[in-house]
């Protein structure tokens, strides 16, 4: 096999997209179907409950020719333990339209996707405020409602009308997207789960993937523990597990990219594995709202400012750094993170399970612990000696992020789509309509920049002065 990039491409796009009857030898699957998802979290669940609806409308078939596996069940990978915001504030236009998309399909049944609309806040220093000022201008290119504010006194003054405790310095920009806001995760995708159940889609828990059977370049069956499923069209939407399904694939581990500049960067991975760093802080989440009593827009700010423990005073790092949070009624408190860790070890050799809470190594430790609740204080005096109210309790989790941290959604093998999200996920609920209609031979504008020929043109997407790779 030809495992140099352009040897991929080459070799996905031949394969013929597969419809219809198999025909020739029979093989011993224990059922088929026409369209086998794999994953039950946000991407999965979404999709799955979109084709149903798309088959209907059209009259060419319903939610019965749809089945969903999960090895454990809904929402038991990242969509699960995603702190849930939702927002549009990316630097990349690309993202930006999609994500609007997105925020469209949560508006659209709040009640049942536990969706509050409460907005975005990003706070930032100078460093970034030509990043802001290029997100405010395309939003309103696009249509999105959201508010700019510039210069350091404009700012706190702003700050301080939302939140009368504020005293984080050196902002200078600040955007206030009126749309967004964050949906509570586990019922989020119980609310998606019985949607897409209403629509005649089978959902199926406790069944793991082992392997890919193939045939003329595409694949024919998915090999499971509990039997073999043959399927017309085969979705992969598994969230930190897409390293292994990839490889299921027969699609190289590490690959070239070009650059914008043209320059070819050989050998590098297709994923790379970080630990996300999420906490909840120990107070009554009815503690943390506005001015005016209402729930506060989800906040996420960025800081060249030096940052100081708020127990002892001691420096805890003179880099820029950012963290996010709002109110959690869920499980009660003060819910955000910061910025992912490197994992540093090479992908193959980081062990995805278990996964989440239940993985000793993956769940944040104390310098997230240190750093975030410093952050909370060093923005509201409310938090002040914060660090003792930190709920010591497992959080956490792996993603599996692209080599330009951005998306990937592609068919290979002809019949296979994937939809590798780099951990961009559970606020990108309108994939999985984008997905479905693709699936059923509609090309979609808002995914085309994330086709996976873009490592080899060169086409990837721009980078802000974020200190989120995500950003």
């Amino acid at each position: 096999m030809d495992i140099s990039l352009v040897g991929v491409l080459r070799n996905v796009r031949l394969a013929a997209t597969i419809g219809g009857s198999w025909g020739g030898e029979e093989s011993m699957a224990s059922e088929q179907v026409r369209f086998l998802v794999v994953g039950a979290g946000i991407h999965g669940l979404s999709t799955a409950w979109q084709l149903a609806t798309q088959l209907r409308a059209s009259g060419r078939g319903d939610g019965s020719d749809v089945l969903v596996i999960d090895k454990t069940g809904v929402g038991a990978g990242a969509s699960g333990v995603a702190c849930g915001v939702i927002r549009n504030n990316y630097f990349q236009p690309a993202m930006r339209e999609l994500m609007a998309h997105s925020v469209g399909v949560w508006e659209s049944d709040p009640e049942a996707f536990s969706y509050h609309p409460v907005g975005y806040l990003q706070a930032a220093p100078e460093a970034m405020r030509a990043d802001v000022e290029q997100i405010y201008a395309e939003q309103k290119a696009i249509g999105y409602d959201s508010e700019l504010v510039l210069g350091e006194r404009e700012c706190r003054d702003y700050l301080v009308g939302l939140f009368p405790d504020w005293r984080a310095p050196g902002i200078t920009s600040v955007l206030h997207e009126k749309r967004g806001g964050y949906a509570n995760n586990v019922a989020s995708l119980k609310g998606l789960a019985a949607k897409a159940e209403a629509a005649g889609v089978r959902i199926r828990s406790g069944v793991r993937v082992t392997g890919l059977s193939m045939r003329d370049g595409a694949v024919e069956a998915v090999r499971t523990d509990s039997g073999e499923i043959r399927c017309e069209q085969l979705v992969l939407a598994a969230g930190p597990w897409i390293r292994d399904l990839w490889a299921m694939l027969e699609l190289p581990d590490r690959i070239p990219v070009t650059g914008p500049d043209g320059t070819v960067h050989p050998d590098q991975p297709m994923w790379t594995y970080w630990a996300l760093q999420e906490g909840t802080l120990g107070v009554d989440p009815g503690e943390f709202t506005a001015r005016d009593g209402g729930l506060p827009p989800v906040v996420h700010i960025d800081s060249d400012q030096p940052l100081y423990d708020d127990t002892d005073g001691s420096l805890v790092t003179e880099a820029m750094w950012g963290i996010y949070y709002k109110p959690d009624f869920n499980f009660g408190g003060v819910q955000g993170g910061a910025a992912p860790v490197l994992v540093p070890r090479p992908a193959p050799e980081v062990d995805v399970d278990p996964y989440g809470t239940q993985s000793p190594e993956f769940v944040v430790g104390d310098e997230f612990v240190r750093m975030w609740t410093a952050a909370l204080a060093h923005c509201h005096e409310r938090f002040a000696g914060c660090l003792a109210r930190y709920k010591r309790e497992p959080s956490g989790g792996i993603g599996a992020f692209t080599p330009d941290s951005f998306p990937v959604f592609d068919r290979f093998r002809g019949n296979a789509y994937v939809i590798a999200d780099s951990n961009h996920g559970y606020k990108m609920i309108g994939v999985g309509e984008l997905v479905a209609r693709e699936l059923l031979g509609e090309p979609q504008p808002l995914l085309e920049p994330f086709r996976f020929d873009r490592y080899a043109s060169g086409r990837l997407h721009p980078v802000s002065n974020s200190p989120f790779p995500w950003s």
